[in-house]
């Protein structure tokens, strides 16, 4: 089934790309969770304002990239979360709250869907995640979490 990418998925493709994937993944996951649409001629039109719009927020060469990633990488985030007394979260640390405590801690605005967990984060201490900025340049971010 070809479909038209709205966001950007993993290993297949950034927004505004026209790709062929199995019927089954394109109904059940893809366009379901808003990822991507059906394609139609009519859609075509859709691809052109879909890459505009990524344009717009997405990093445009490898300098501005590397520019982030030295920001990233030399930026301390702390992030308070509820806990037990093991150490263990009340629920897991989503991209989302990682990405606002980026912010909150005076580092770029990151998106969220670019940021990469190895496993969910459900512990107290420090921990590591990728951040995707450009296609060939990736930053690792130190995210510590404490209790709240």
């Amino acid at each position: 089934m070809k479909i038209i990418l709205t966001h950007e998925v993993s290993g297949l493709g950034a927004a505004g790309d026209v790709v062929d994937v199995k019927d089954g993944y394109a109904r059940n996951y893809l366009v379901p969770r808003g990822f991507a649409i059906r394609w139609t001629k009519g859609g075509e039109k859709d691809v052109a304002q879909i890459r505009r719009a990524r344009k717009i927020h997405e990093i445009a060469t490898i300098e501005q990239a590397n520019e982030v990633k030295a920001q990233l990488e030399g930026l301390k985030v702390r992030l308070a979360v509820r806990s037990g007394d093991s150490g263990r979260l009340f629920g897991s640390v989503t991209p989302a709250d990682i990405a606002s405590a980026i912010k909150s801690s005076g580092g770029p605005e990151v998106d969220k869907r670019r940021i990469e967990l190895g496993s969910p984060i459900k512990t107290l201490g420090s921990h590591q995640v990728s951040v995707r900025l450009h296609a060939e340049v990736a930053a690792k971010a130190d995210i510590e979490i404490v209790a709240a």
